[in-house]
């Protein structure tokens, strides 16, 4: 009998709405026949690659999608990443009030807040909200050598390069790190093993959202299965703070993995002409999942405001386009790309 299908997944970040990449696992995961050997993830992609593997571990299959369960009723359970939860240690009854008029008003306060102050305003009562959520995870499976090789991204705030952590050197900090949205979160400090110095670390989605190459490895599969939940394109113009700076985020985020996409396509090229050798570097198969339409329709605020109905329908819409994949491309897994990377440049 052939056997199982060897995979990698590489997942983006984006807030909240990386409940849609929960969906999407949360699918797969009851697919017969596949195998996740690799993956790569960054910010809440980096989350749920930490949970994904931990729960495989745990139990297989079954395990993870328990554990992708509890990682997201956790972040439901945070209210506004921006503001709210460590606001209210100081200020109870402002954030009650602010909770109140998020509820009857078409704007979000924290996010205004988050336009006006920096997270280093509010000194000792500033508290990272995700620090418990990343703390209650099993760092011994998550950082084994068994079960997929797992790679987690972060950006250094000083040299402005990606970093991506692997094995032993992922801890709660890489993965607060690599969710460090600078406008939200104070920077995480790390020590350089090599170095011994303390560098500083911002969102990873800034230099890899995910990043492709450390998926290049000859050990594992050629098929690399994209889950985005940042749209290339987007039809309506931004107009208030808030939507103007996800769109930055957006831009930006997608560029790097744009610029991975268009080696990738280069390569493929010069293998199909005959003017690479074969064997000289890998001839990637790249699959897309994704549901533009409905990440054009949500705000740039609900990024940061995982409010469990989202989160629900995020999580639905997820399966949903994870199983109109394996419907229309299931087939093409280990053969051939089902992304035409030369239409998407186009």
């Amino acid at each position: 009998m052939p056997g199982p299908i060897r995979l990698n997944l590489a997942l983006q970040g984006g807030g909240a709405h990386g409940a849609f990449t929960w969906g999407v696992l949360d699918r797969l995961l009851q697919e017969p026949g596949i195998e996740v050997a690799g993956i790569t993830g960054t910010s809440a992609g980096a989350l749920n690659a930490a949970a994904l593997k931990m729960g495989l571990l745990q139990g297989g299959p079954s395990a993870a999608r328990e554990r992708l369960d509890q990682l997201w009723q956790g972040v439901g359970a945070l209210g506004d990443l921006r503001v709210s939860r460590w606001l209210s240690m100081a200020f109870p009854l402002g954030t009650a009030m602010a909770e109140a008029a998020a509820a009857s008003l078409p704007i979000s306060p924290a996010g205004i807040a988050a336009q006006l102050y920096t997270p280093y305003a509010w000194g000792p009562f500033w508290q990272n909200p995700l620090a418990e959520i990343v703390t209650g995870l099993d760092f011994t499976q998550i950082c084994a050598a068994q079960g997929p090789d797992l790679f987690v991204s972060a950006t250094n705030v000083r040299s402005g390069k990606i970093r991506v952590f692997s094995g032993a050197e992922i801890s709660p900090e890489t993965l607060l790190a690599s969710a460090c949205l600078p406008t939200a979160f104070q920077a995480i400090e790390l020590r350089d093993p090599a170095t011994g110095q303390m560098e500083v670390f911002w969102d990873g989605g800034f230099t890899g959202n995910p990043a492709l190459f450390p998926l290049y490895q000859p050990h594992l599969p050629d098929d690399i299965v994209i889950v985005s939940i940042n749209p290339i394109r987007r039809e309506e113009i931004p107009v208030t703070p808030v939507d103007i700076q996800n769109r930055v985020n957006e831009i930006s985020f997608n560029a790097a993995l744009l610029g991975e996409l268009r080696a990738v396509n280069f390569v493929k090229r010069l293998l199909a002409d005959g003017r690479m050798a074969r064997g000289t570097m890998k001839d990637l198969n790249i699959h897309l999942i994704s549901d533009d339409a409905l990440m054009n329709e949500l705000g740039g605020g609900s990024k940061l405001s995982p409010a469990p109905a989202l989160l629900s329908r995020l999580h639905a819409a997820g399966r949903v386009a994870c199983e109109a994949f394996l419907s229309q491309h299931g087939d093409s897994l280990g053969k051939q790309s089902s992304v035409d990377l030369r239409g998407l440049f186009g």
